[in-house]
């Protein structure tokens, strides 16, 4: 990055320009003692080709598509064809939630992402006692077959690409998904999606845990495994990044913490008897887009890199593929504000810029009402529009990574890697991901972040414009709020006692009793819960039956 020959030259004038900038804060001093971004990394007043010294190109970069794949995974980018533009949508029924997609694909969304309601995200019917007011809340409500196939109606599967994010009853939700592909007569090797299937974030960050770790570490090689010979273009999990940081972590921490998360997946696959190269493809990845841009263009590209090399160097990887990460953004939820909610139109666009500029395969941008309420159809389709304007109107898809190159970039690169890496390498002196959850020092790390976080807003030296500045007197209650039917809960319930009367209890029986003798044993789940699934048993029967073996997980105190 730096000529040698010139080295001399460039501190000569770095020096002159230091004692010009000394004269200028004698009169005008800078807005901060100290610069630094989210991850607590200073930001210097300018980088310099000496801030590169030692950098090596084809180490540190390469060309697009090749190892270490910092600049991108595919050779042309988005010269090819843009990123899968998502929308993750789910609420109320079923039935409404189809009426979402359809009006999402006429308005040129390219793949489906569903939003589970809590009582399916944590396996309960919607029937069960804990369910009473959550039913269809944050997300749809699916206790059957029955469900699943309306909210699929009209929807050729082999003509989309699905997105569910499901973790703990993931094996249950993806069995719905291929028996109604079935139902449809499409073979399972057509079908192209990603479950989330990402458990161990859940303990750490998110909380929607059915049982310990270890059987749940079970249930997602079994899917891996199932998925490999069954469902070859399917992405068996999406590691995520993005609950790691919407719980308050820093960029650094989200890199290493989801990489680690991901170094215990692969850990767990082979000690089941797959090979590296026979699931490493199939693995990818979620992350948020925060709002220090340069920190999260920055972010992907280490991220990028990092996994390259651990796939390579710790797990023997061959196949290129495997050492690619590919990856899933969606834009900060935890950035968007009550106040003002119109400014979250701007706050989306430029995280969506983020994650175009780093190289995402797939994005989701928020709706700027999210902070209030369920999001909105004028709201959605705003959101959709800026991936759609960053993509035809903005020219930034038109070549590859076109910031690589920037002297503070690339410096910001290396420093979250190796930050990251420094991370990963104290939880495998803990013991690997699952043992340092156990412990509580994930946990104990985002918390301290999150509260240094909220410090900096509430003392004033971090902005959040029309939160803690530039407040305006606003309309007590905003109009136009998309609002879920208090009756959707009664109406699963019925729908639940019609499914019951109506189908072969015995069959049920028999299924849920194969179940529980393969979760006893060491076969793999996916079929019994395939077979019981295609007979009408519900997700909190199928996930009652594996409590029953597993047992459920409960917290550790934090002290």
């Amino acid at each position: 990055m730096c000529d040698p020959t010139k080295s001399a030259a460039l501190q000569a004038a770095k020096a002159k320009y230091d004692e010009k900038v000394e004269k200028v804060l004698q009169k005008i001093p800078e807005r901060k003692k100290e610069f630094v971004n989210t991850s607590g990394i200073p930001v210097q007043r300018v980088y310099t080709p000496l801030d590169m010294e030692g950098f090596d190109y084809l180490e540190k970069l390469g060309l697009p598509g090749q190892y270490p794949y910092t600049r991108a995974v595919q050779p042309t980018a988005y010269r090819g064809r843009y990123w899968t533009m998502r929308q993750y949508a789910g609420f109320g029924s079923a039935e409404e939630t189809n009426e979402r997609y359809h009006f999402l694909l006429k308005s040129g969304q390219t793949g489906l992402s569903v939003a589970f309601d809590l009582p399916t995200q944590i396996g309960f019917d919607s029937d069960h006692p804990l369910a009473q007011g959550e039913v269809g809340k944050v997300g749809v409500a699916i206790d059957s077959l029955w469900d699943m196939e309306r909210l699929f109606a009209g929807i050729p599967l082999e003509q989309v690409s699905t997105s569910m994010t499901i973790n703990s009853p993931c094996a249950v939700l993806l069995a719905m998904y291929l028996a109604i592909a079935e139902k449809q007569g499409i073979a399972f090797d057509k079908l192209r999606g990603t479950v989330q299937n990402d458990i161990l974030k859940e303990y750490s960050s998110r909380g929607t845990y059915i049982f310990p770790p270890r059987p749940s570490m079970r249930l997602i090689t079994d899917i891996f495994a199932y998925c490999t010979g069954e469902v070859p273009q399917w992405n068996t999990i999406s590691i995520s990044g993005y609950h790691i940081r919407e719980a308050g972590s820093t960029a650094v921490q989200e890199v290493a913490f989801t990489l680690a998360n991901g170094i215990a997946y692969v850990d767990a696959a082979i000690k089941a008897g797959l090979k590296v190269d026979e699931f490493g493809p199939r693995l990818s990845f979620f992350f948020n887009s925060h709002l220090d841009f340069l920190e999260e263009i920055a972010k992907f590209r280490a991220a990028r890199r990092l996994w390259a090399k651990i796939m390579k160097e710790r797990f023997g990887a061959q196949d290129p593929r495997s050492l690619m990460l590919r990856f899933h953004t969606q834009t900060a939820g935890c950035s968007l504000t009550a106040q003002q909610p119109l400014n979250n139109i701007m706050r989306t666009a430029f995280e969506a810029l983020a994650a175009v500029l780093g190289g995402t395969q797939s994005l989701h941008t928020n709706s700027f009402d999210e902070a209030l309420a369920l999001p909105s159809e004028l709201a959605v389709q705003v959101a959709l529009r800026s991936q759609q304007v960053i993509a035809y109107e903005t020219a930034v898809a038109d070549t590859v990574d076109p910031l690589a190159g920037s002297y503070y970039l690339e410096n910001l690169t290396d420093q979250i890697e190796a930050k990251a890496q420094e991370y990963i390498d104290q939880i495998d002196r803990l013991g690997g991901s699952v043992a340092a959850i156990e412990q509580g020092f994930v946990q104990k790390e985002i918390g301290a972040a999150a509260y240094r976080y909220q410090q900096e807003i509430e003392a004033g030296s971090r902005i959040v414009v029309g939160l803690n500045k530039f407040q305006v007197k606003e309309e007590e209650k905003p109009k136009d709020l998309l609002k879920v039917d208090p009756e959707v809960g009664d109406r699963q319930v019925a729908r639940l006692k019609e499914l019951k009367s109506t189908r072969d209890n015995a069959q049920v029986a028999q299924a849920l009793a194969t179940l529980k003798e393969a979760a006893q044993g060491d076969a793999n789940l996916m079929p019994p819960i395939l077979a019981a699934v295609k007979c009408l048993a519900t997700l909190g029967e199928i996930c009652d039956t594996l409590r029953g073996v597993f047992g459920e997980y409960e917290a550790p105190a934090l002290v």
